[in-house]
């Protein structure tokens, strides 16, 4: 929102400057309350910091690679705006010109392939063979990745830049959410508020919740009251 204000010159309703800032809080709450209980484990059993600093480290990436995202949006909106809206070209190019550069990790790349191939087989009824477990998961990967990513670049075509950074950013939030589940780590009161303000501010950027409304009929009110 703040990219769009400067670099765009827009101006958005109260309710839209609200429900951004409660998105906002709420995706910071989970996140310092994930933080914490890694911290506490660290120091419970390991005293290990090497652990937290990589986790700060990656909340610095992810912190970057929104604020580089919501720029890259931006300049897809007025891209589609002045030649047209061609989202499966942008995403070719966007994907194929970096593959060159993939060259430099070669190696890295062969030797995860070893470890690929010898990981345990896995086994589904409707193949009359096994295949290593890794493989499975590395095509089931780049199958939910591409309906992603096509998905987004279609939006960018028919959204603002700024309902494309809060739909990428909310999940973002739920694959936190699923994580907290799925590695059962604790679901805090701070989770609790953290999801509730982005469940609420999510209805207040849908116009599921009519904050103006409400607010002009709260305001209008109590001005009849004292009048």
């Amino acid at each position: 929102m703040a990219l769009s204000i400067l670099m765009l010159k827009r101006r958005y309703t109260l309710s839209r400057y609200i429900s951004v800032l409660m998105i906002t809080c709420g995706i910071i709450l989970c996140t310092l309350a994930s933080g914490k209980q890694l911290k506490e484990e660290e120091e419970m059993l390991h005293h290990d910091w090497y652990q937290v600093l990589r986790w700060y480290a990656g909340i610095a990436m992810l912190s970057v690679s929104l604020l580089l995202a919501a720029r890259m949006g931006i300049y897809q909106e007025v891209f589609y705006a002045k030649y047209g809206k061609i989202p499966r070209e942008s995403l070719f190019y966007t994907h194929a010109l970096p593959l060159p550069a993939f060259a430099f990790f070669a190696s890295d790349i062969y030797s995860h392939v070893l470890i690929f191939n010898q990981s345990e087989p896995l086994t589904m009824s409707f193949l009359p063979f096994s295949l290593p477990k890794f493989w499975v998961y590395l095509v089931a990967v780049l199958a939910s990745q591409y309906v992603c990513i096509r998905s987004v670049y279609r939006l960018t075509t028919e959204c603002t830049s700024l309902t494309v950074t809060l739909v990428v950013t909310l999940r973002k939030f739920i694959s936190l959410i699923v994580s907290v589940y799925y590695f059962q780590n604790t679901f805090t009161i701070m989770h609790w508020m953290g999801a509730a303000m982005v469940f609420i501010g999510t209805l207040l950027y849908v116009d599921i919740i009519k904050f103006e409304s409400l607010w002009n009929r709260s305001t209008g009110e109590s001005k009849s009251k004292l009048e």
